[in-house]
């Protein structure tokens, strides 16, 4: 007799099951005989790293559910009682977005922290991200769990897990609770799942273990969130803004901060101002995405606004656009990025402010800009592997060693935190800081671009865009797999004008000089990106995405034209595109 695939076991496994409620059963039913969907459910366990759990909603092994979230939990509280029971008397702080089921994915992640033992604090309604990061360390808690997608697609959610220190964990803590969850055999072995009778919400709040947080914390996070501003009476505060929060966590925090800060001429999109995991207004909440700002920009008509500011749904994320000439112009990631550094080291500088050992923390697929910006202030820029448990990770060292002071962190993909009283991508924060560079410079009759124009006749013009190719499922996985293996040793060496200097592989932690064939060790964490450098200054990079099923390639150049630098990006992108279609 014939075996039945392990997908098709599991698929079986959780219709048998007494612990698996009958409505994720019945939708499982309705999936019978529909073999591809069985198998994309259940083909794997949905993967835990060091960016927590991300996937679709839905029953299944591979599936955001319940009992996906329960377990994780349970190995998360394992882990922690591991540290000792003092540690473990510090708590979790727990925070959500507007996701589909977000709140519910909290509570039970509350319980079963519950049924270990351990107090959780949660959030009494939705919470921007850079909130529990604060939360986290203003309680002294041992970590922190968000039940956030951030910018995916509606049908998503996740669930990212934070250490003490208020940033997400690394590999260290992500394997640690990794190891406990391949140790849960079986949903009953949970303890909250096996008796959901007891480990009720009453239960946990009755015994101390879960208690509700909100206003205080609020208050405590903007003040310092203010406390970065670095000018107010050289600003035009008239200045018009429209903002949308995409119908999520940003909404109340972001209108408060530029209320408080004296922006009064704040307009918001109505059809995007409440909490909504639906997103009715559109297909992607990806600020990224130029198409998120179709209501802000005909609300930015109507109101003559100077600068737009989007959110995405768990408000970690910021993009801008500006009016400049009579239309509203795109600004990205990089960009923007460029023009808060600027802004803030130039303010830094004028009041004396910037110490010897000031650095600013950066990803290596963030476009090399800001290092020039900030050279020329005498600041270090630090380079470290994507992702924002990777930049504050050199805070947090820091606060250790004391070695060097950091002003901030960003990356590309409209990442920034400023200051360091949050230890993850702050869209509060930035939103207020970007107001105020759009209003400050107002006061000058500039606009951002105006300014940016002027940082590029500087330091060169710069262009840079992000492809990223979108392959779903395990053949999309697998095909993402052959890419980057054979990418790495069949590369272009020239590229139009470009010709190849040096080639970064960070899975081998290696660097090859292409002119001499020298190798030397790149002092970066591993990771499976692979990086390629011309003699111009221009370069790419080519990184799986660790939270989307896609390969990102990432592309910067560099000439003393707009015109040729554009040419050069286009050529690049490409020349890159052939090639992987080739594999």
């Amino acid at each position: 007799m014939t075996q039945k695939p392990l997908y098709e076991q599991q698929y079986q496994n959780w219709l048998d099951s007494t612990i698996i409620d009958e409505a994720s059963k019945a939708e499982l039913r309705s999936i019978s005989g529909n073999k591809a969907e069985v198998e994309d459910r259940f083909y794997q366990d949905l993967e835990f790293g060091t960016a927590g759990l991300r996937g679709k909603i839905g029953a299944g092994t591979n599936r955001m559910n319940e009992y996906i979230i329960a377990r994780a939990t349970d190995a998360f509280a394992k882990v922690i009682k591991s540290f000792g029971d003092e540690f473990a008397a510090k708590g979790v702080a727990i925070a959500y977005d507007c996701r589909l089921f977000s709140k519910e994915f909290s509570l039970t992640a509350a319980l079963v922290l519950a049924s270990h033992g351990i107090k959780s604090y949660v959030f009494d309604a939705l919470r921007p991200t850079p909130e529990l990061s604060f939360a986290i360390r203003r309680l002294g808690a041992a970590g922190g769990i968000n039940v956030t997608a951030s910018h995916n697609p509606k049908n998503y959610n996740g669930y990212k897990v934070y250490w003490q220190e208020g940033s997400q964990i690394k590999d260290d803590i992500a394997n640690l609770i990794l190891a406990e969850i391949n140790n849960i055999k079986s949903f009953a072995e949970v303890k909250y799942l096996a008796e959901k009778e007891k480990y009720t919400e009453q239960y946990a709040l009755e015994n101390g273990l879960l208690e509700y947080i909100g206003s205080e914390i609020d208050d405590e996070f903007l003040a310092n969130a203010k406390a970065q501003s670095l000018n107010d009476e050289s600003l035009d505060k008239d200045i018009k803004i429209v903002y949308t929060p995409l119908n999520g966590a940003g909404n109340i925090l972001v209108r408060r901060i530029l209320s408080e800060r004296g922006f009064k001429n704040v307009y918001v999109v109505k059809e995007q101002e409440l909490p909504d995991g639906t997103f009715p207004t559109i297909e992607y909440p990806n600020p990224e995405d130029t198409r998120a700002f179709e209501y802000s920009i005909k609300l930015g008509k109507e109101k003559d606004a100077d600068l737009l500011i989007a959110t995405d749904p768990d408000c970690d994320r910021v993009a801008i656009m500006v009016k400049h000439d009579g239309k509203y112009e795109e600004i990205n990631g990089n960009q923007a990025g460029v023009i808060l550094i600027h802004y803030i080291l130039s303010q830094m500088n004028e009041k004396n402010l910037i110490k010897p050992d000031s650095i600013i923390v950066k990803s290596i697929v963030t476009a090399e800009m800001g290092t020039l910006i900030a050279k020329k202030y005498g600041v270090e820029m630090v380079d470290v592997l994507t992702g924002f448990k990777n930049i504050f990770a050199v805070q947090n060292e820091l606060d250790r060693t004391k070695a060097k002071t950091m002003i901030m962190g960003y990356e590309e993909s409209i990442g920034y935190a400023v200051g360091t009283f949050v230890r993850d991508k702050d869209a509060v924060t930035s939103s207020m800081m970007f107001a105020e560079a759009a209003a400050f410079y107002r006061a000058q009759g500039k606009t951002l671009i105006d300014v940016l124009n002027e940082l590029y006749k500087e330091f060169g013009y710069h262009r840079e865009d992000t492809v990223s190719i979108v392959m779903e499922g395990i053949t999309g996985q697998q095909q993402i797999a052959k890419m980057m293996e054979q990418y790495r040793t069949a590369y272009p060496r020239q590229i139009a004008d470009m010709k190849l200097a040096r080639y970064i592989d960070y899975r081998t932690q290696e660097a090859l000089e292409i002119a001499t064939g020298a190798v030397s060790k790149v002092d970066i964490e591993k990771q499976n990106a692979i990086k390629f450098q011309f003699e111009c200054g221009s370069w790419y990079a080519l990184r799986p995405s660790g939270t989307e099923p896609k390969i990102k390639i990432y592309a910067c150049t560099r000439a003393e034209t707009n015109e040729k630098s554009v040419q050069k990006l286009a050529d690049l992108k490409e020349t890159v595109l052939t090639e992987l279609k080739k594999i």
